[in-house]
């Protein structure tokens, strides 16, 4: 059974076009390594930024291999390098009954 997660990542200052051209490969390359489902991803943007990736995992085992992929821990890398990873409720819209984001266009 699919594992659908929420994620939030905080550019780093002058990262963001960076970080946005990073989350739209970061599905397909998962993909590729055959972790993911076809759901297509959605990203959005916080007002101060950040943005919010939603994705499913094939499973919960496939997060566990994810660990252990080579590929998978380079991308990481990548994504270290022009972000930090944020709590969803650090995020002010969440403090909203409807939580509201800007599409970033894929």
């Amino acid at each position: 059974m699919g594992r659908v997660v929420i994620v939030a990542y905080q550019p780093k200052p002058g990262k963001a076009e960076d970080l946005k051209q990073l989350a739209r490969t970061h599905v397909p390359r998962l993909r590729q390594e055959g972790l993911v489902t076809d759901r297509e991803p959605v990203l959005l943007e916080t007002g101060n930024g950040t943005v919010i990736e939603i994705f499913e995992w094939l499973s919960a085992d496939a997060i566990r291999l994810a660990h252990q992929n080579k590929v998978v821990h380079q991308m990481w890398a990548e994504f270290d390098a022009v972000c930090t990873y944020v709590p969803l409720n650090t995020l002010s819209e969440t403090a909203n009954m409807f939580a509201e984001f800007a599409p970033i266009d894929q």
